[in-house]
């Protein structure tokens, strides 16, 4: 490895701006027709032709649990990316500054179980897309680029059904993670590096075995017949 110190210039990525916002979507509610539509059918023969808000109705300790298809998560700027709306923003500093509008698309499907008593999925529905579109004001200049990702979230699933109403509700919320990045060339000092030299490693299935205090008998080991020893 070298030490001696060169200029170089090297292109890495800057990050202009980096925000990261709570969404709260509206409720996803789903009522009948759309209900029973939503659930393909109870699993097990002896449960086949049985209706959802019958099915409800005689298990009262059933439960719901939502979960997010996180292959399905997507995110993408929806504004203009070349010719972004420029605004003059008041800092809390007071200061004035020249920000960038930005809107950024997430979306996604879920899923959600209804659970028995014991715990067990009795029924699981059909695939729900959610999405929303929310407006940020970065500093995003010309020639930079947006990354967005959803870094986490909190997803609620409840059935309420009766003789005379059945009703499921899903409540989300999730935090967006906004990155204005663009590339830029830094010169700093540095210096060049070569590779290390392996270590070598021969010992990986017989290593070396520690010594035995007892005495070796000197006729099988190291390997001398009767004749010689005598």
């Amino acid at each position: 490895m070298s030490t001696k110190k060169h200029s170089v210039v090297i292109n890495v990525p800057k990050v202009y701006d980096w925000v990261t916002r709570q969404v709260d979507l509206q409720t996803i509610s789903f009522r009948e027709p759309e209900l029973s539509n939503l659930f393909p059918g109870l699993i097990g023969p002896s449960r086949a032709g049985e209706s959802l808000d019958a099915w409800l109705i005689g298990h009262p300790g059933y439960s719901t649990v939502a979960r997010v298809l996180e292959a399905s998560l997507y995110t993408s700027e929806v504004s203009n990316s070349i010719d972004r709306t420029s605004v003059e923003v008041t800092l809390p500093n007071g200061d004035e500054v020249e920000l960038q509008k930005v809107k950024i698309l997430g979306r996604g499907l879920l899923e959600v179980d209804i659970l028995d008593v014991n715990e067990n999925v009795v029924l699981t529905s059909n695939p729900i897309e959610f999405s929303t579109i929310q407006t940020f004001y970065l500093s995003a200049p010309e020639e930079t680029t947006i990354s967005a990702f959803i870094s986490s979230g909190q997803w609620d699933a409840e059935v309420v059904c009766d003789s005379a109403f059945c009703q499921l509700d899903i409540a989300l919320t999730f935090c967006l993670d906004v990155h204005v990045y663009a590339d830029v060339r830094l010169e700093v000092e540095a210096s060049y590096v070569k590779p290390r030299h392996e270590f070598p490693i021969s010992d990986i299935i017989c290593r070396h075995q520690n010594h035995y205090p007892a005495p070796k008998s000197p006729v099988v080991f190291p390997g001398k017949t009767k004749s010689e020893v005598e």
